[in-house]
């Protein structure tokens, strides 16, 4: 693969199984980079051109770069670290006959069927107490293929290709053993070490699959978790790419954001706008003051016209793959695109030379939500939501343009290179 930006997406998306590994490898190229890291529990003391990060409960990461004077406001990406996928449940293996099953629960809105038939790995956290009671979280991704769920033949169910329905509490449990050993799967986690007592777990499925190159010319990308980790990737790469900035520049990887954001992790919780907070009160600012000069690209894939069913797409407002970045509209705001975001942001693509795309929904389909809308109830920034273009949403592996993600580099790096002025009703880049 000679796209070497295309080959550290695959890499990253690789190393990050769940959010509480995507979360990590961010935090470890922000370590690289000379970030500090902050404590939400602690007093800050932040130094002009200051950069420094936050993470919250191991699956949300705040960044943000301080500018040399007075901040002018702040220059926000959102994005998420997590994915469709299926949970473990507290008691975490069934038995079925002869067979050991791995007990599960779905974690977003997965393409159930995706999942069968497809070797599975199992990561996430595990927490540990030591003898004096102290209680440490350990990542664990075992190097290996333990699950699968089988399907049913269609010699014994008939209506296998006639729109089968998955019942989750029925078809859905990986087979993992045949042996009724209720330890194997935390061996195989935690290996032979002794670390302590398992006191409590948050273990996901994953898809193992390696990201690769599709099409005759390489054309398509195709990985598991494009949604959202593409973006993710990408603004974190445009982040550190850019400079000292007369805005305040913030990079936001939220979790939860499958499962509604409505956490203390999520974008619906009050973290951004207690961050921001923060960091006006530590320049002698006035936060409120600084948000008419704020503004957030909320950056989640967007829907591509389908090859087998464009009578999905609104034809005037249909992406391509490969086309560039998508700017997304809904009137019910699901996205949180208006018409002045959507020229300042068409504005700065323009300075950087970013292709672009637009989408909007199918008028009778109501489409999902993201982050930009939940976000800004609690810091009402003005915001855009965008993403790449993507076919095959929600699914256990995922397909993408191989040329989109460096146009998504290059609008981040922008973004994080201006700021903005408002004068009542007008508004400019500078």
């Amino acid at each position: 693969m000679e796209n070497t930006l295309n080959q550290r997406l695959l890499d990253y998306i690789a190393a990050s199984p769940t959010a509480f590994h995507a979360v990590a490898n961010a935090a470890a190229a922000l370590d690289k980079a000379g970030f500090t890291a902050l404590d939400m529990a602690e007093d800050w003391a932040l130094a002009a051109g200051g950069k420094y990060y936050v993470t919250v409960n191991g699956t949300t990461l705040l960044a943000f770069r301080l500018s040399v004077g007075q901040p002018t406001g702040f220059m926000v990406t959102a994005s998420h670290s997590d994915s469709p996928t299926f949970k473990l449940k507290p008691g975490f293996t069934r038995r079925s006959g002869d067979y050991v099953q791995l007990n599960t629960e779905r974690y977003g809105g997965a393409i159930n069927a995706s999942w069968f038939d497809r070797p599975l790995g199992v990561a996430g956290r595990v927490l540990m107490a030591d003898v004096e009671g102290r209680i440490s979280a350990q990542l664990v991704y075992p190097d290996r293929d333990l699950a699968i769920i089988p399907s049913v033949a269609p010699h014994l169910n008939s209506e296998a290709n006639n729109g089968f329905k998955v019942n989750l509490n029925v078809d859905a449990f990986p087979l993992l053993a045949q042996a009724n050993d209720p330890d194997a799967l935390m061996q195989q986690l935690l290996g032979s070490g002794d670390g302590g007592e398992v006191v409590g777990h948050d273990l996901y499925l994953v898809c193992r699959d390696r990201g690769t190159e599709v099409g005759t010319q390489g054309q398509f990308l195709c990985a598991p978790r494009l949604d959202d980790l593409a973006c993710a990737f990408g603004c974190l790469e445009g982040f550190l790419q850019a400079g000292v900035n007369d805005a305040v520049n913030v990079y936001a990887l939220f979790d939860n954001e499958e499962v509604g954001s409505a956490t203390r992790q999520g974008a619906g919780s009050t973290l951004l706008a207690t961050v921001l907070q923060r960091i006006a009160s530590s320049c002698g600012c006035d936060y409120a003051r600084l948000l008419p000069q704020s503004f957030l690209v909320s950056a989640d894939n967007a829907h591509a016209i389908h090859p087998n069913h464009p009578e999905f797409s609104d034809p005037q407002n249909a992406p391509k793959l490969n086309g560039g970045l998508v700017i997304k509209f809904n009137a019910a705001q699901r996205y949180t695109t208006d018409g002045v975001s959507a020229a300042l942001f068409t504005a700065l693509c323009s300075k950087a030379n970013v292709k672009l795309q637009t989408y909007a929904n199918r008028s009778d389909l109501p489409g999902g939500t993201t982050l930009g809308g939940i976000a800004t109830t609690h810091a009402p920034l003005r915001a855009v939501d965008i993403g790449l273009p993507q076919l095959a949403m929600h699914s256990c592996y995922e397909t993408m343009g191989s040329a989109d993600l460096t146009e998504l580099v290059s609008a981040a790096t922008a973004l994080y290179s201006h700021s903005l002025r408002t004068t009542g009703e007008s508004w400019m880049w500078k």
